[in-house]
């Protein structure tokens, strides 16, 4: 469906706890398009390693001297 800019694949993984080969919707150039527990999972993730990130970056600062949280 190039007017729409989809595409259809084929994609081995696990949805709803059924393991198997599933046809699946991905963009012309071949990215999958995720459903949407698929992108809130990511967004969790990406959540929990921006705080891991921001905690280490401020543990640097004091180490340095810095108080982080008189930036807050």
């Amino acid at each position: 469906m190039p007017e729409l800019g989809l595409c259809l694949g084929l994609w081995q993984g696990s949805f709803q706890d059924i393991e198997r080969l599933w046809l699946r919707w991905f963009t012309l150039e071949g990215e999958l398009i995720p459903v949407p527990t698929e992108e809130a999972i990511a967004a969790k993730q990406e959540a929990e390693l921006a705080k891991r990130r921001a905690e280490q970056l401020a543990e640097r600062l004091r180490h340095l001297g810095v108080n982080p949280d008189e930036f807050e």
